[in-house]
């Protein structure tokens, strides 16, 4: 039955994700930012919905920007998690950009590519992010850099968070946790890590037992004289507090 279950979320969710890229070929040139953030928004909770996967936000949202988001990283569940409690711009590796539908899907919501192995392309993105906050966008970074099993966190890299820095707008620490449904506990599940793959990921979530996505958010902060690399410090702590 599980297994029956799972077929059926999938169907349902590859026809959301049509509809979601028919949204953005047909619809989005007809819309402004506003409007298409909160179709992105909405889209991700049907999604979320459709796949069985519960939705709990602690504290507030960003209203507005100009924010960075600054967040820990646990599964490929995480953007479509953080676009359902408040849309936001990601920064992400220039594959995802390649993927058939998840690449048009994600150029579509405002996605930023980076080449993660060039560092000259590391500052052009800082520099775009840079613009992009100072024009009133929120930008969400995961400064782990990778994927972690959500257990501990990982050392925060300090480059994504200088946009922050050069742009002077506040970051806003955020935790995400995976919770079972019905006991409360941390759910392994949707990890993607080590020799995960993507479909392997995907079905453990679908047929284990019912999962809960928790978002917490913490206070906005400000640099105040930290460099990029005090500053992250200062953030993966929030990071840290909140997942307590």
């Amino acid at each position: 039955m599980a297994a029956l279950r799972a077929v059926w979320r999938l169907l349902r969710a590859l026809l959301t994700a049509l509809r979601g890229l028919a949204t953005i070929l047909f619809v989005f040139p007809r819309l402004d930012d506003a409007q298409r953030a909160q179709r992105v928004q909405d889209w991700a909770r049907r999604m979320l919905g459709v796949l069985g996967i519960g939705l709990q936000l602690r504290g507030q949202p960003p209203l507005r920007g100009p924010l960075l988001l600054v967040s820990n990283h646990i599964s490929w569940l995480d953007i479509l998690v953080l676009h359902a409690g408040r849309h936001c711009r990601f920064v992400s590796k220039s594959e995802v950009r390649q993927w058939p539908l998840i690449g048009t899907l994600a150029t579509g919501a405002g996605t930023l590519y980076i080449e993660r192995a060039s560092r000259r392309d590391a500052m052009r993105v800082v520099h775009q992010m840079a613009a992009a906050l100072q024009s009133g966008d929120i930008l969400a970074v995961f400064p782990e850099g990778t994927t972690s099993d959500g257990v501990d966190l990982l050392p925060f890299h300090a480059n994504l968070v200088q946009a922050a820095v050069a742009a002077d707008v506040p970051a806003q620490p955020v935790a995400l946790q995976f919770i079972e449904t019905h006991t409360g506990r941390r759910s392994l599940s949707p990890c993607y890590i080590g020799d995960d793959t993507l479909v392997g990921s995907l079905w453990r979530t679908l047929t284990g037992p019912a999962i809960t996505a928790v978002v917490a958010y913490g206070t906005p902060q400000r640099a105040q004289g930290r460099d990029r690399r005090a500053w992250a410090a200062d953030l993966r702590h929030a990071v840290q507090d909140l997942r307590a």
